[in-house]
Protein backbone atom coordinates (compact mmCIF):
# COMPACT_ATOMS: atom_id res chain seq x y z
CA UNK A 1 0.00 0.00 0.00
CA UNK A 2 1.42 3.36 -0.92
CA UNK A 3 -0.87 6.50 0.55
CA UNK A 4 0.18 9.50 1.81
CA UNK A 5 -1.56 11.99 4.20
CA UNK A 6 0.27 15.34 4.96
CA UNK A 7 -0.83 18.64 6.56
CA UNK A 8 1.24 21.28 6.16
CA UNK A 9 1.91 24.93 4.56
CA UNK A 10 2.33 26.18 0.95
CA UNK A 11 6.00 27.64 0.54
CA UNK A 12 5.60 29.26 -2.66
CA UNK A 13 2.57 29.39 -5.38
CA UNK A 14 1.75 26.55 -7.12
CA UNK A 15 3.38 26.37 -10.54
CA UNK A 16 0.92 25.65 -13.27
CA UNK A 17 1.83 23.80 -16.84
CA UNK A 18 0.40 21.89 -19.37
CA UNK A 19 2.05 18.96 -20.85
CA UNK A 20 2.44 18.84 -24.57
CA UNK A 21 -0.94 16.96 -24.67
CA UNK A 22 -2.69 19.80 -22.53
CA UNK A 23 -2.66 18.11 -19.66
CA UNK A 24 -2.55 20.58 -16.23
CA UNK A 25 -0.11 19.74 -13.89
CA UNK A 26 1.08 21.90 -11.11
CA UNK A 27 3.58 21.72 -8.51
CA UNK A 28 4.41 23.00 -5.05
CA UNK A 29 6.08 22.36 -1.74
CA UNK A 30 4.40 21.46 1.38
CA UNK A 31 5.87 22.37 4.82
CA UNK A 32 5.23 19.53 7.17
CA UNK A 33 6.10 20.18 10.87
CA UNK A 34 7.60 16.93 12.30
CA UNK A 35 5.68 16.00 15.50
CA UNK A 36 8.54 16.72 18.17
CA UNK A 37 11.10 18.64 19.14
CA UNK A 38 14.97 17.88 18.49
CA UNK A 39 17.56 18.47 20.94
CA UNK A 40 17.11 22.31 21.49
CA UNK A 41 13.42 22.19 21.97
CA UNK A 42 12.94 23.48 18.38
CA UNK A 43 10.46 22.03 15.84
CA UNK A 44 11.39 20.87 12.85
CA UNK A 45 9.69 21.00 9.15
CA UNK A 46 10.04 18.65 6.44
CA UNK A 47 9.78 20.76 2.53
CA UNK A 48 8.02 17.97 0.65
CA UNK A 49 7.33 18.57 -2.97
CA UNK A 50 3.53 17.37 -4.48
CA UNK A 51 2.41 17.47 -7.73
CA UNK A 52 -1.32 17.59 -8.78
CA UNK A 53 -2.60 16.63 -12.26
CA UNK A 54 -5.08 17.62 -14.54
CA UNK A 55 -8.62 19.85 -13.22
CA UNK A 56 -7.03 19.39 -9.79
CA UNK A 57 -3.85 21.62 -10.75
CA UNK A 58 -5.83 24.16 -12.06
CA UNK A 59 -8.07 24.36 -9.00
CA UNK A 60 -5.12 24.40 -7.05
CA UNK A 61 -3.10 26.97 -9.20
CA UNK A 62 -6.22 29.73 -8.55
CA UNK A 63 -6.96 29.16 -5.49
CA UNK A 64 -3.82 28.59 -3.65
CA UNK A 65 -1.14 30.68 -1.96
CA UNK A 66 1.79 30.78 -0.52
CA UNK A 67 1.27 30.44 3.22
CA UNK A 68 -2.44 27.94 3.02
CA UNK A 69 -3.15 25.73 5.32
CA UNK A 70 -4.05 22.43 2.82
CA UNK A 71 -4.48 18.53 4.21
CA UNK A 72 -3.12 16.62 0.93
CA UNK A 73 -3.82 13.10 0.54
CA UNK A 74 -1.93 10.97 -2.19
CA UNK A 75 1.12 8.35 -3.00
CA UNK A 76 4.17 8.79 -2.69
CA UNK A 77 6.50 8.37 -6.38
CA UNK A 78 10.21 8.02 -6.49
CA UNK A 79 11.27 9.25 -10.42
CA UNK A 80 14.63 9.76 -11.66
CA UNK A 81 15.70 11.96 -14.61
CA UNK A 82 19.00 13.10 -16.11
CA UNK A 83 20.67 16.35 -16.10
CA UNK A 84 21.46 18.33 -18.81
CA UNK A 85 25.57 17.48 -17.84
CA UNK A 86 24.33 13.75 -18.01
CA UNK A 87 24.02 13.29 -13.89
CA UNK A 88 21.17 11.17 -12.89
CA UNK A 89 19.23 12.30 -10.35
CA UNK A 90 16.41 10.93 -8.05
CA UNK A 91 13.43 12.72 -6.46
CA UNK A 92 10.92 11.73 -4.22
CA UNK A 93 7.50 13.73 -4.08
CA UNK A 94 3.71 12.91 -3.27
CA UNK A 95 1.20 12.85 -6.28
CA UNK A 96 -2.07 14.27 -5.06
CA UNK A 97 -5.13 12.81 -5.26
CA UNK A 98 -7.29 15.43 -2.98
CA UNK A 99 -6.66 18.67 -1.21
CA UNK A 100 -8.32 20.09 1.10
CA UNK A 101 -7.97 23.35 1.73
CA UNK A 102 -7.64 24.05 5.83
CA UNK A 103 -8.11 27.78 5.99
CA UNK A 104 -9.90 30.51 4.37
CA UNK A 105 -7.77 32.36 1.62
CA UNK A 106 -7.17 35.58 3.98
CA UNK A 107 -5.82 33.51 6.98
CA UNK A 108 -3.45 32.45 5.25
CA UNK A 109 -1.70 36.16 4.58
CA UNK A 110 -2.06 36.51 8.52
CA UNK A 111 1.00 35.35 10.81
CA UNK A 112 0.45 32.06 12.71
CA UNK A 113 1.62 31.14 15.80
CA UNK A 114 4.48 28.36 15.83
CA UNK A 115 2.26 25.28 16.43
CA UNK A 116 -0.96 26.69 15.08
CA UNK A 117 -3.09 24.93 12.48
CA UNK A 118 -4.52 28.61 11.24
CA UNK A 119 -7.88 27.24 12.15
CA UNK A 120 -11.06 24.69 11.34
CA UNK A 121 -11.26 22.79 8.28
CA UNK A 122 -13.47 23.66 5.61
CA UNK A 123 -15.70 21.48 3.46
CA UNK A 124 -13.55 22.28 0.31
CA UNK A 125 -12.36 18.52 -0.80
CA UNK A 126 -11.06 18.36 -3.94
CA UNK A 127 -9.71 16.12 -6.76
CA UNK A 128 -11.96 12.80 -5.79
CA UNK A 129 -11.78 11.22 -9.05
CA UNK A 130 -8.65 11.87 -11.73
CA UNK A 131 -9.46 9.47 -13.94
CA UNK A 132 -6.88 7.61 -16.20
CA UNK A 133 -3.18 9.08 -16.82
CA UNK A 134 -1.29 8.47 -19.85
CA UNK A 135 2.04 8.04 -19.43
CA UNK A 136 2.83 10.09 -22.69
CA UNK A 137 1.34 13.24 -20.79
CA UNK A 138 3.83 12.76 -18.08
CA UNK A 139 6.31 15.63 -18.44
CA UNK A 140 9.15 13.58 -17.43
Amino acid sequence: MNHVILIGRLTRDPELRYTPNGVAVANFTLAVDRPYTNQEGERETDFIPIVVWQKLAETCANHLHKGRLVAVDGRLQIRSYETQDGQRRRVAEVVAANVQFLDRAGEARRTAPAGDDGGGASDDLIGDDLGEINLDDLPF
